[in-house]
């Protein structure tokens, strides 16, 4: 049963009006009630303040979506959940955009009602979710507890019983493809195939076979058929993660998927049809992209059916705790070793730390936390680096350490002068290759991945010459 609420019911349907009531008053809800948009938005301008308004979309006069802005404008922080006989999904998709929570179609069981009100207004069931840990599948979970990352859950609730392609934004390892998953998850196409796909780490002549098949013959050892991703992921989800490092030519043959569902193999001229649920993620620059022709705008406007940008780890600093017990408690487990503490002093590092690489980062420091079995160690990983020593690695490393600080001071200067060497490094590898970072990944012998990631740690920008760089993260 959902935790009792104060309700504000908009209806211009009676009967469906005092159905709902009633439903709500079983559960002793306060219940307040409009037959007109005008008349809710006259309510709440009186001063009303419900927890929560259930809002019909279709109704004379305002319309639900005309009352949905309204009511925002009157009061921003405001938890509304459009209720339609129709799933409509243009409209549905301008209620998210207007900061609608949920969508529920009518005829719809109390048991959808009551999920939808624990969700908004909060219940001990819904809480767990909306404010801890969401288990997706194996070793992949979502942390909501900032005020950011719930209204993404909210929104993800939302767009997942709706068929349209999501772009998903975000620096690299805020946890686009984890939040894909969540979207997958709460589908109707749950129980079908997730796939994802990485378009930067496939090389460009082999993506096109990856994603759309080939036929025997197509090409030089291509001695049997076989399927793409999106034969195997039919009736699925996909996901097509660095969408922006994708050839131009393959966009456009994406783009014709996007617009009728069909595709022919390699070397085969026959369509096949498909039904498959598009996601894509980018940290790209999509403007920037955009100017360059890096990105198709054609292809962009048809993936930005709906946008969801997750913020970096900084910004939803109120997770980290939440995220290093779990990654602690799930690693400990993996490594078949006890959990280490987490210290007063050690937490506060955590806090202060700016996580450039975001959730990859910190899972990174607590595996190397647990190896090391050191907290020194692992808190001199957090110092910033341009501090020239002391600074967070001497607050926690300091303590019963005869000498530490002046260790941590040594420590530094060596690690500041590894990272302007390094920066260096690469600024030369890619004005080399004119910025061409797949070039320079290969000419450093690192991943393509990890010089994006030293790109952005280091601050390396093409407009900046390489005497201009500096190691600061």
């Amino acid at each position: 049963m959902s935790e009792a609420a104060n309700i504000l019911l908009v209806d211009d349907e009676p009967g469906m009006l005092r159905y709902i009531r009633t439903l709500l008053e079983v559960d002793e809800h306060k219940v307040q009630t409009a037959s007109t948009g005008e008349e809710a938005v006259e309510c709440v301008k009186k001063g009303a303040q419900p927890d929560l308004v259930l809002l019909d979309l279709l109704m004379p006069g305002i319309d639900g979506l005309q009352t949905l802005e309204q009511l925002r404008h009157l009061r921003p922080g405001l938890k509304v959940v459009m209720l339609s006989c129709v799933n409509d999904t243009r409209k549905v998709v301008q209620a998210m955009r207007l900061g609608a929570m949920d969508y529920l179609t009518k005829p719809f069981q109390k048991a959808e009602l009551d999920a939808v009100i624990g969700m908004c207004v909060g219940t001990a069931k819904s809480e767990s979710y909306a404010s801890d840990i969401e288990e997706l599948c194996d070793d992949v979970f979502f942390v909501a507890a900032s005020p950011a990352m719930k209204k993404i859950r909210s929104q993800a609730a939302l767009v997942a019983n709706v068929d349209i392609p999501v772009l998903l934004l975000g620096e690299s390892g805020t946890g686009k493809e984890v939040l894909a998953r969540l979207i997958h998850k709460l589908s109707p196409r749950a129980h079908r195939t997730f796939l994802k796909v990485n378009c930067a780490a496939v090389p460009a002549d082999l993506l096109e076979s990856e994603l759309f098949g080939y036929e025997a013959g197509a090409f030089t050892g291509a001695t049997h058929p076989k399927p793409g991703k999106f034969e195997l992921c039919n009736k699925g989800t996909i996901l097509l993660d660095e969408i922006g490092e994708m050839p131009p030519l393959l966009q456009a043959k994406l783009l014709h998927v996007l617009q009728d569902q069909t595709f022919s193999r390699l070397g085969s001229r026959t369509l096949v049809k498909v039904d498959v649920r598009i996601l894509a993620a980018t940290n790209i620059n999509i403007p920037e992209a955009l100017a360059n022709k890096r990105l198709r705008e054609d292809l962009y406007y048809r993936l930005n059916a709906f946008t969801m940008s997750l913020p970096p780890l900084r910004d939803r600093k109120e997770e980290i705790p939440i995220l290093l017990k779990h990654f602690m408690s799930r690693m400990s487990e993996s490594y078949a070793r006890a959990p280490l503490p987490l210290s007063g002093p050690l937490m506060e590092a955590c806090l202060r730390h700016s996580w450039p690489g975001n959730l990859r980062e910190l899972s990174n420091f607590i595996k190397r936390y647990l190896v090391l079995g050191d907290e020194t160690l692992a808190a001199s990983e957090l110092q910033p680096r341009s501090d020239g020593g002391g600074g967070v690695h001497s607050e926690v490393a300091g303590r019963g350490q005869g000498g530490g600080e002046s260790e941590g001071g040594l420590k530094s200067l060596s690690r500041n002068a590894k990272d302007e060497a390094e920066a260096e490094a690469i600024a030369r590898a890619l004005e080399e290759t004119n910025w061409n970072r797949k070039q320079a990944a290969v000419l450093l012998k690192i991943s393509y991945k990890a010089l994006l990631y030293k790109i952005r740690q280091y601050g390396i920008a093409q407009t900046r010459s390489t005497h201009r760089l500096s190691a600061g993260a």
